[in-house]
């Protein structure tokens, strides 16, 4: 995965709650298993129409907004476990999503897949979703060494929380095998003083 540390990006307003897994990439697009390719059909029946045309007042084919952070309403990534849904997510280029609340296996998948969820307080994501829709110009800075999330040039702040673990393995890039390596010298050392306890009683 990559680094992350801190992000500044405009951002795409999505203010619709309970946006469920099964709108995010639907079903009929979860054939194949490679990560790839799922950013094309994310929010498939909302992005386009019947015969796969745009529709131009859907957020994503709105040329008025851009950027690698997507704002939506509460709970979002509810319904199914599909993990297909961060996927289609990641592939289209969103690196954070905000929301006053994320289903708990959504918000595995997308930690486990370098795409970070923060909440917010819902009087926070108010005053986002009004600042980018009024200018969609507008900048949001997620620092992740220190939980904040911003609006750039305003006193609007609000910190957010996060694992331990997922933090460590989003600001180093791990997975949760290059963790296990990346740490192979204190776990060799461990287990060795561990032998040794036993040896000795």
């Amino acid at each position: 995965m990559e680094k992350f540390i801190q992000l500044k990006s405009t951002a795409v307003p999505l203010p619709i709650e309970n946006i469920d897994t099964d709108q995010i990439i639907p079903a009929r697009f979860l054939k194949v298993t490679d990560k790839i390719g799922f950013g094309n059909h994310l929010f498939k029946d909302w992005r386009f129409d019947e015969t796969n045309q745009p529709i131009p007042t859907f957020a994503l084919n709105d040329a008025t907004y851009a950027g690698s952070i997507l704002v939506a309403g509460d709970n979002f990534g509810c319904g199914s476990s599909r993990e297909h849904a961060a996927w289609a997510l990641t592939d289209y280029g969103f690196k954070v999503i905000v929301s006053s609340y994320f289903a708990d296996i959504f918000k595995g998948n997308a930690l486990n897949n370098g795409l970070l969820p923060i909440v917010v307080s819902s009087d926070f994501l108010a005053i986002i979703l009004k600042k980018i829709q009024a200018e969609p110009k507008t900048n949001l800075i997620v620092d992740l060494e220190n939980q904040t999330i911003s609006i750039e040039n305003t006193n609007y702040i609000e910190s957010f929380e996060i694992d331990s673990y997922k933090k460590i393995c989003m600001i180093n890039g791990y997975d949760d095998i290059d963790f296990l390596v990346n740490n192979k010298n204190a776990i060799e050392a461990f287990e060795k003083a561990s032998l040794q306890i036993i040896t000795t009683i």
